[in-house]
């Protein structure tokens, strides 16, 4: 887009338009494009009188040039700004460097065109081989027809003689002005015609001036409608690139939800496979803990009955043997003995089985528990129940059941065992969201805080623990034993 506003003469345009690639410069790999760009832009600054820059970006140029051809074009634009700056000598320096290293002299535009500068050069420090070198240029192009550069030499020829020979710089000059007109070269034409005015007088001056008026009117027309039509194509063009960039946006943002969608669903799908692993890991070690605790219960159920058996039983049926083989059981009295003593092991071995046995825990769970409580009642223990009554039994949960079941048994076993306690009393009592025990008894007692719950008590808090209840153990010694409990509905 550059290149086609500096063919037309829309310098600044194009030096606009090739800035926006500067910053890209640096990224491109090939350095023919990059060469292509400095050219661009060296010659856009040099048009546009901004001789610093146009040095600048030749020079950049130059050090990127791979080729004889390159290096020549290069150097000719450098010398050209010189020329510019009216640096003639800096100017010559650099054409006659060129002069000497191109070939094919005899059919060459370009040694062609550096012979007409190095003789523009020359005659502008007033150095008499300028002629010379203006000469040779003009046949040289004269041999190879090269219109343009032939209109060129005329020019520069009109200018040489301008001051000299007036005569002969008017008709170089219309010469210049013909070959330009020719060759459509319209900013040369311009130049050949302004100095053709500067040469005339009356009436040809004033046709001459008109006409150059036309010219210069054309010209602007031609490249004002040119300005128009590459704003048009420019404008055509940001619109679509806004359009394709608005539709690549769009695109990378569906994109970006589709992989966001995809990463939630990823995410789902891990924390889900989390969850299963979870809910196995903990399934299994509730399954493998519930396994290992029934057989701890088990365990320790076959031990406390076997350490029963041992303790209640073992003795008194030693004793029973011992009994039937040293004493003759045809008397009346030792009999009598007997049977007293094998009544007794069969009453031990049935509260031993109530112990341990399934406890019923449906509409007959109230009858089960008043009758188990009631079996420690003796002529030697006063059991006293206050509240059984007032405690709906259907509405409690089964396992609560069996807690309090197996607790009020254990204590009451405890009582029977250790405490010598004469008086007993069991208090039930409803609130509106739980269910209060309290146990008391008149036996001997201990001091809690210098003894470790033994295996019976250790029992009786876990079994209330587990219902999620309370339970408040309380003795001192010779002042009997409290317990309080307290579970929710």
């Amino acid at each position: 887009m550059a290149k086609i506003q500096q063919d037309n003469k829309d310098y600044a345009g194009s030096e606009s338009i090739a800035s926006e690639a500067i910053p890209y410069l640096k990224h491109i790999k090939y350095s023919k494009h990059k060469w292509d760009s400095y050219m661009l832009l060296g010659v856009n600054y040099m048009n546009t009188y901004d001789y610093k820059d146009a040095l600048y970006y030749l020079h950049e140029a130059l050090k990127l040039a791979t080729t004889d051809q390159q290096k020549q074009t290069v150097k000719n634009n450098i010398a050209f700004v010189y020329m510019h700056q009216s640096k003639y000598i800096d100017a010559l320096q650099v054409f006659l460097s060129l002069a000497v290293n191109i070939s094919s002299r005899e059919s060459s535009k370009d040694y062609a065109v550096v012979l007409d500068n190095i003789g523009f050069c020359y005659s502008k420090i007033d150095d008499s081989r300028s002629l010379l070198y203006l000469n040779s240029a003009l046949k040289l192009r004269s041999n190879i027809n090269d219109i343009h550069g032939l209109g060129t030499s005329y020019f520069h020829l009109a200018e040489f003689y301008k001051n000299k020979d007036i005569i002969l710089s008017k008709k170089y000059a219309a010469l210049s002005y013909k070959d330009f007109t020719i060759s459509n070269s319209i900013d040369d034409r311009l130049n050949a015609l302004e100095l053709i005015i500067k040469n005339e007088s009356g009436k040809a001056l004033k046709e001459k001036a008109i006409l150059y008026t036309e010219l210069i009117d054309s010209i602007f027309e031609v490249r004002q409608k040119a300005k128009n039509q590459f704003a048009r194509i420019k404008y055509d063009s940001k619109k679509e690139k806004e359009e394709n960039l608005k539709l690549n946006t769009q695109k990378i943002e569906n994109e970006l939800q589709l992989e966001r969608q995809e990463n939630k669903n990823i995410l789902l799908y891990i924390i889900i496979i989390l969850s299963l692993c979870f809910i196995l890991t903990l399934y299994f070690y509730l399954t493998s803990r519930a396994k290992r605790q029934n057989i701890e219960a088990t365990y320790y159920s076959e031990t406390r009955i076997s350490k029963k058996l041992h303790d209640e039983l073992a003795n008194d049926i030693y004793h029973t043997m011992a009994f039937v083989e040293n004493r003759n059981l045809s008397t009346e009295e030792n009999r009598e003995h007997l049977l007293n003593n094998l009544n007794e092991i069969y009453s031990r071995t049935r509260d031993i089985s109530k112990e341990n046995c399934t406890i019923t825990t449906n509409k007959n769970y109230a009858f089960s528990l008043k009758e188990m409580i009631s079996g420690f009642n003796t002529s030697n223990i006063n059991l006293l129940l206050n509240g059984f009554d007032t405690i709906v039994w259907d509405e409690i949960d089964k396992n609560k059941k069996t807690a309090v079941y197996r607790v009020l048994q254990e204590l009451l076993v405890n009582m029977r065992k250790h405490s010598n306690a004469t008086l007993v009393c069991i208090n039930f009592k409803k609130t509106n969201k739980s269910v209060v025990i309290n146990y008391i008894d008149n036996g001997k007692g201990f001091d809690i805080k210098n003894i470790t719950l033994k295996n019976g008590l250790h029992s009786v808090k876990n079994r209330i623990l587990k219902i999620k209840g309370d339970i408040t153990i309380d003795s001192s010694p010779d002042k009997g034993f409290k317990v309080s409990i307290k579970f929710p509905l």
